[in-house]
């Protein structure tokens, strides 16, 4: 969906297709034709905006081969729908019972991981529309905290490095502009906002909006790390960090964890798959929430779940709502939008929906609920 800002600029908003993954062209249009356009019909609007998410191997294939992009950018005109972010955090399709922090593998300490996002950055420079002011691709935040040291971040430098000259090359040669939304999350080597805009502040540019290299901005990240907005973007702005892109959700908050129902709704939220990050506000954390009996329990809980705005978690359970909005209004509601790429980012819905069309169903309901709120800060939808 676009909106019209009043600076005269065009925000985009979108859902992140993470919510369905696929690991292959044909899952990935199954999930274009049976989920994406069904959001699509549901919001009633003519064109939808998707961030779409590739497998490595998957990633190769469309950058090197114009007949498997020609078969995506079908099926995307077929469904009208348009790309103008891709997330490139996960790797590949973890098979694992478990994946804890191997999400997180390979690293920006491996050429695989260069690898993988020149490849997202050559597929996004052909598929983005020609309207788009822009390209964004996600990053993870250069990896789990341990182990790390000097010359682990002098690799990842030089990884940045030539990946800021790709992005030049690409806007060279194609005439479009991609650029690299790196995301801090609990537990990474840059899990802070603080700590990202200090290691980010090496791609800052004197003009706000024109740097290559900036933040991916998450809310609901923000949140378990109990971070405030105000504090957070006054950081980025002393630094010259640009949003390049946000990602839109809320996590849960237990205010008391010595309720054993508050715990049991916190285990019953997510996959113990993929790490479910538990901070407590002014102390310690833990990886999991399977740990979280190591916590003093002395003040509230946030778990890393992604969840939606639009309903409530259960009780009693709350949510980072006002949070939320608070972002929203920082991210867009000032003379200039800090960001043009919004993308709710929701997969832990408090009941599991059963079938694409209920899948459907809630996640054009969250869009709704953001449509709403950026329509009430001054934006213009545009059709």
């Amino acid at each position: 969906m676009r909106f019209r800002h009043r600076d005269g600029s065009t925000v985009r908003l979108g859902y992140s297709t993470t919510v369905h993954p696929a690991d292959d062209l044909d899952g990935v249009i199954a999930g274009l034709d049976g989920c994406a356009a069904l959001v699509r019909e549901e919001l009633d609007v003519p064109v939808l905006d998707i961030g779409l998410w590739f497998a490595s191997s998957l990633a190769d294939r469309l950058a090197n081969s114009p007949t498997a992009l020609n078969k995506l950018r079908r099926s995307l005109t077929r469904n009208q729908l348009e790309v103008v972010t891709l997330n490139g955090i996960p790797h590949d399709h973890f098979t694992d019972e478990v994946v804890g922090t191997k999400l997180f593998c390979p690293d920006w300490t491996e050429p695989e991981r260069l690898r993988y996002t020149v490849d997202l950055i050559d597929v996004l420079a052909e598929l983005l529309p020609a309207d788009a002011s822009y390209g964004s691709v996600s990053t993870l935040s250069l990896a789990w905290r341990v182990p790390w040291s000097k010359a682990r971040n002098k690799a990842a430098r030089e990884a940045f490095d030539r990946v800021e000259q790709h992005l030049a090359r690409t806007e060279s040669r194609t005439g479009r502009r991609i650029r690299l939304a790196v995301e801090p999350e609990p537990g990474a080597v840059l899990e802070m906002i603080g700590q990202a805009a200090g290691w980010l502040s090496r791609y800052a540019s004197p003009y706000a909006g024109s740097s290559r290299i900036g933040l991916g901005f998450d809310a609901c990240h923000l949140a378990v790390q109990f971070e405030e907005p105000a504090d957070a973007f006054e950081t980025l702005w002393r630094a010259g960090v640009d949003v390049v892109k946000a990602q839109l959700s809320v996590a849960p908050t237990l205010v008391d964890p010595g309720d054993l129902a508050g715990r049991y709704a916190l285990n019953l939220l997510g996959t113990p798959k993929y790490l479910r990050q538990v901070r407590e506000w002014g102390g310690p954390g833990v990886d999991d929430v399977a740990q979280a009996y190591q916590l003093s329990g002395h003040s509230a809980w946030r778990m890393h779940a992604h969840l939606p705005a639009h309903t409530a978690p259960p009780v009693p359970l709350s949510a980072t709502t006002l949070g939320l909005e608070d972002c929203l209004n920082r991210l867009v509601g000032g003379g200039h939008p800090l960001t043009h790429h919004l993308e709710s980012e929701v997969y832990s819905w408090p009941r599991v929906p059963r079938t694409k069309q209920q899948l459907a169903k809630r996640i054009a309901k969250e869009l709704g609920w953001i449509r709403d709120r950026l329509t009430a800060l001054g934006l213009q939808e545009v059709h």
